[in-house]
């Protein structure tokens, strides 16, 4: 799998369905009959979304070093674990988003999927918005403190 990277915007249907980028759909799904997705809650209101494989390794990192007997790692697993579904792409390349995780993420009709290497990220256009701008001052502190980084 090459990186997963880009800024796609599309529309949320009435019944929760988006459709997926035909590029990352390409990248994805290329030599796979079966088109599923991991979507599951963020930490910023956005959902994530993962491949199988990639889902499976994250997961199973988390669960290896989270004690169900520590209350932080609870709620870590109880917020990202958990609400995780399955989602399959229909024929016509669209996902299905869960009602559950539509509420999480506040999707409206126009959302924005971001390609970010091994994952992705779906959020309301409006929400993302506003979640750059605002966070504008700190992607400055953010990007200065990956300075020893050299091209």
């Amino acid at each position: 799998m090459e990186l997963l990277t880009g800024e796609y915007r599309n529309t949320l249907d009435e019944k929760g369905r988006i459709l997926f980028p035909t590029r990352l759909r390409n990248e994805l799904f290329s030599d796979s009959d079966r088109t599923v997705l991991i979507v599951t809650q963020s930490f910023d209101h956005c959902l994530w979304l993962y491949t199988l494989d990639e889902w499976k390794n994250i997961s199973s990192k988390i669960m290896e070093t989270a004690s169900p007997f520590n209350a932080r790692n609870s709620l870590v697993l109880r917020h990202f674990i958990a609400p995780a579904q399955e989602v399959e792409l229909d024929k016509a390349g669209r996902l299905s988003i869960p009602q559950s995780l539509r509420e999480y993420a506040h999707l409206s009709k126009d959302c924005v999927i971001l390609g970010i290497n091994r994952y992705m990220e779906l959020w309301d256009a409006e929400a993302y918005g506003k979640y750059l701008s605002e966070n504008e001052d700190s992607l400055k502190e953010a990007a200065e403190a990956l300075s020893s980084i050299s091209f």
